[in-house]
């Protein structure tokens, strides 16, 4: 019998890719997606006939906790790293339909903004990362585990974690920033990035936090959508699925392929800007964490904090081996874009 496999996110940039690889590589499984309406959920239809469709949101109990216990395989994206009741939904429907003989498995969507904690709560903004800050997914992962309860995430992180049992294996994925075009039929936008293109845009310079030194790691969206599948294969492999380093408590995987400085992505929109003729020069500005904070989009908080962390758990225990092109390379596509989206009209375009 095919595995069937209940998906949330996929009219998202994450979901939507990761649900964009498994079906390519799993036509003939049995694939469930929730999605909030038949409108919205039409163009994946159109896209995916054979696939099964549960209207409803996370808070909808009784609808979330059944496909959780009817499927084998749980992928959580859609607000997964901080919708406290839909993380309690899949936690107890698979912990309803499963058991230690046929377990359920849960590949659960979290961010690695968990880690600018530190930052955030010594008022530390547009500094450089201390030792501490630099984590291993395989070497630190008892500190990542036990973060504290301010950090980002962690409240959602631990009722996940609390869910482990015989009959409930889990993996947790903490993507870093991430680039490049979606897979998926909807939503093909990341947000880091192109909130700072969109922003940059509308302010008329490039926002460098403080003194411009934070880092964060990175990684493409196709190699991210890679390690999904790879995680969903891994549980239909008798050793994979019952190894405690892919699915268990430590079991906590970072998907970084690079690093950058805010302050670098802020130069590269600059020039980005500039040569595509929205700005004068390539200009910079330095400002204060809050007013980044206070500028359009969801994400801009996170440019004045580090977060570091090395990817090695997919790495050794599934071979993942990310090959996507570096995040500058994809920068004068996103301000393009960000430009066309706000109805910008470049004055003279140079070179």
């Amino acid at each position: 019998m095919a595995p069937k496999l209940f998906l949330t996110g996929a009219t998202g940039y994450i979901g939507g890719t990761a649900h964009a690889y498994i079906a390519k590589a799993h036509p003939d499984w049995e694939i469930t997606l929730l999605v909030r309406s038949e409108e919205r959920a039409k163009p994946i239809k159109e896209a995916y006939p054979n696939t099964k469709f549960l209207y409803g949101s996370l808070d909808d109990a009784d609808i979330v906790q059944k496909a959780a216990a009817e499927a084998d395989i749980v992928v959580h994206t859609a607000e997964s790293s901080d919708h406290q009741e839909g993380a309690k939904n899949i936690a107890k429907g698979l912990a309803a339909g499963h058991s230690a003989d046929k377990p359920g498995y849960w590949i659960h969507t979290s961010g690695t903004s968990i880690l600018t904690w530190y930052d955030a709560q010594n008022d530390r903004h547009g500094e450089a990362p201390l030792p501490d800050q630099k984590y291993h997914d395989i070497e630190t992962v008892d500190r990542l585990v036990t973060l504290p309860d301010a950090a980002d995430h962690r409240v959602v992180d631990k009722i996940v974690q609390a869910a482990i049992s015989d009959a409930v294996k889990v993996a947790i994925v903490c993507p870093p920033t991430i680039y490049g075009k979606g897979s998926g039929v909807v939503n093909k936008r990341s947000i880091q990035v192109p909130d700072m293109a969109k922003g940059s845009l509308e302010k008329g310079f490039a926002p460098i936090v403080g003194a411009g030194k934070t880092e964060w790691d990175n990684v493409h969206i196709d190699d991210l959508g890679d390690l999904f599948l790879k995680l969903v294969d891994a549980t239909q492999d008798s050793s994979k699925a019952k190894d405690p380093e892919i699915f268990g408590p430590r079991a906590y995987f970072f998907a970084e392929n690079g690093y950058h400085k805010w302050a670098d992505v802020a130069q590269w929109v600059a020039e980005a800007a500039s040569k595509q003729g929205y700005f004068p020069e390539a200009l910079t500005k330095s400002v204060s964490q809050k007013e980044v904070a206070l500028m359009d989009g969801v994400s801009t908080a996170s440019w004045g904090d580090n977060s570091k962390g090395v990817a090695e758990r997919a790495r050794k225990y599934l071979g993942w081996s990310p090959k996507g092109v570096p995040l500058k390379d994809t920068i004068d596509e996103v301000v393009g874009l960000e430009a066309k989206a706000l109805g910008l009209t470049p004055k003279e375009k140079k070179g």
